[in-house]
């Protein structure tokens, strides 16, 4: 049985694959269109997963599809007759429902099936019950509670319930327009960041500023915690909230945002800040006070959650659940003892959650035993990249194919002299993190590493941090907490004795947003790793995704072009070296 998830129609556009319940392939649309957080039908990516299952589309048993356009209808005639929609605001809400149905004809007309029976049935899986599946059916628990959370998805902001096994009983949930996504995104657009996607932009500033009880006043304002561990929003400080007219899809296919705060916002906090003006010791104190608000209204949620099943384990998922700094502090605050977030918790990841719920939840197929499912992108080997690498004039570049005896060690080596190093092997990783498959790599010794990036390829706000990966098995030397963290989505305080030792990926408030690395699962990064902490005693390395301003890398090409348009020093094609140095002994 071959099931094809996507998420359609929606930013970041996805598709995956599975037969009999066993992962094949899955990437974002964004990576071959090369657009950010690209929304539309992700044919390409389809096109992709049909590849490497080795199938057509009309050989495809299910179309699993992450919106259902009936969940909380009810709730939407009602918002819209009570707030007073406009026309063409209902006109647009009702295109659209009429184009998540229509996938099934989309799909068979732009991958050429016209007039060609396609027998797939097409099941719609709520969004939020997609999430939860992305998470808790990807999870090692057998039994959890599950917290999904984000801006909103058919007309749910925020789902609680608990995965047993091959099920999951949803509890309760927060409806359109309680949402903590927004209300982080409203704090994201007043701080100068307006693009689709930023706010992890305000998770990195916030370490520069300090909680400010006024302002926290202000904030709980804003947001408010409820006895039923639920919460609500003061509706107040939102703008469009009569129409539900949030953004929309440009000609490119790019997500675009309209302003979600209001003026009752600006009254409060003042003017907006400017693109280009300066960051100033407000906008570091509002940042880090918004953060402060989110992440006790997520222990609020979680404990709440705890409450009600009395479980140890918990799942969170959910763009929200891409605030690594919240992730890493939910076992402290909470009465949980073990968490997990999956690689791909945003909405990318509601293709593999819609599939999962179906096959699992829907059909009552069993569960496989659980692994990490992170690296499930194109992959090229070294045959390829050769007859790839032959076709561009590279002579300006020492090019060499190194064997693996030799390559981790003159790879690390570069790294000791001070080589930015771009890293692609493998299988592209699935979800917003470079986890050592497409990566920029640094020797997190320097303390000029930042701006080193930042000159060099980079060009980004000078206080986001970079990320340690570290060996698994180090992790107690250098971290406070000991934990599982494959995905990097956990932010985790370094040992002050060891700061000093790590300034590249220490930020500034002494944590570092770890990617623990096992060999089982990464041997190739592992590897590198390893030669690195042999020759230096140090076993972590500076990764950072590997583009420019970009989707990440997918191809050898891509990987190239970004190479050749910045100032990276090497570029590692599994055992191809390009480099712009001389490399000893070839």
């Amino acid at each position: 049985m071959y099931t094809l998830g996507i998420n359609a129609y929606h930013g970041d556009s996805s598709a995956c694959i599975y037969r009999d319940g066993e992962l094949i392939a899955a990437t974002e649309e964004e990576r071959i269109r090369r657009i950010k957080h690209w929304a539309g039908l992700p044919t390409e990516a389809v096109k992709f997963c049909l590849q490497e299952a080795g199938i057509k589309l009309d050989e495809v048993d299910v179309i699993t599809v992450s919106r259902n356009p009936w969940a909380k209808f009810g709730y939407k005639i009602m918002h819209t007759l009570k707030n007073r929609s406009t026309v063409k605001s209902f006109k647009a809400k009702a295109s659209h429902i009429g184009g998540v149905r229509t996938i099934k004809e989309d799909m068979a007309h732009a991958l050429g099936y016209n007039g060609t029976p396609i027998k797939a049935d097409i099941k719609f899986i709520e969004h939020h019950r997609s999430h939860m599946g992305s998470a808790f059916f990807v999870s090692p628990f057998e039994e959890s509670a599950i917290l999904s959370v984000d801006g909103m998805g058919d007309f749910t902001s925020t789902m609680r319930g608990i995965g047993k096994g091959n099920k999951i009983t949803v509890l309760d949930s927060v409806t359109f327009p309680h949402s903590i996504g927004y209300f982080y995104t409203c704090f994201t657009q007043y701080l100068g960041f307006p693009n689709y996607g930023d706010e992890y932009k305000v998770m990195g500033l916030a370490p520069y500023g300090t909680p400010d009880p006024d302002l926290m006043k202000k904030i709980w304002d804003f947001m408010r915690l409820k006895s039923d561990g639920l919460f609500e929003l003061n509706l107040k400080y939102l703008s469009t909230v009569k129409h539900g007219d949030w953004g929309r899809i440009d000609e490119k296919g790019i997500p675009v945002l309209k302003p979600h705060y209001s003026g009752n916002l600006v009254a409060q906090f003042g003017p907006a800040r400017q693109k280009g003006e300066p960051l100033t010791d407000f906008h570091k104190n509002l940042a880090a006070s918004v953060q402060r608000v989110t992440e006790e209204t997520i222990f609020h949620l979680a404990e709440g959650l705890y409450k009600k099943t009395g479980l140890k384990n918990l799942c969170i998922t959910g763009g929200v659940a891409q605030n690594s700094v919240a992730n890493g502090k939910v076992v402290d605050n909470t009465s949980f003892e073990n968490l997990f977030v999956p690689p791909a918790g945003h909405d990318g990841g509601t293709c593999v959650g819609s599939a999962l719920f179906h096959y699992h939840n829907d059909l009552g197929k069993p569960r496989s035993p659980f692994k990490h499912q992170a690296y499930t992108g194109i992959y090229f080997t070294n045959d390829k990249i050769r007859q790839f690498l032959k076709t561009r004039d590279l002579s300006q570049f020492h090019v060499a194919e190194i064997p693996d005896e030799k390559l981790f060690n003159t790879v690390a080596d570069a790294l000791i002299g001070g080589c930015v190093v771009g890293w692609y092997q493998g299988r592209a990783e699935f979800g917003p993190r470079a986890l050592g498959n497409r990566s920029i790599i640094v020797d997190p010794r320097r303390a000029d590493a930042k701006d080193l990036m930042n000159e060099k390829i980079k060009r980004r706000e000078s206080f986001r941090p970079f990320a340690p990966s570290i060996l698994k098995e180090c992790t107690a030397a250098y971290f406070e907490r000991v934990d599982d963290v494959p995905f990097m989505e956990k932010v985790f305080r370094i040992r002050p004795e060891k700061q000093a030792s790590i300034p590249a990926v220490t930020h500034v408030d002494g944590t570092g947003r770890l990617q623990t690395v096992e060999q089982i699962d990464a041997p190739r990064y592992h590897a590198l790793i390893s030669a690195f902490n042999k020759k230096t005693g140090v076993p972590i390395l500076l990764n950072t995704s590997f583009n420019e301003n970009e989707p990440i890398v997918n191809t050898p090409e891509h990987a190239l072009e970004c190479f050749l348009r910045t100032q990276m020093d090497m570029l590692v094609l599994e055992n191809f070296v390009v480099s712009r140095k001389p490399l000893p002994g070839n």
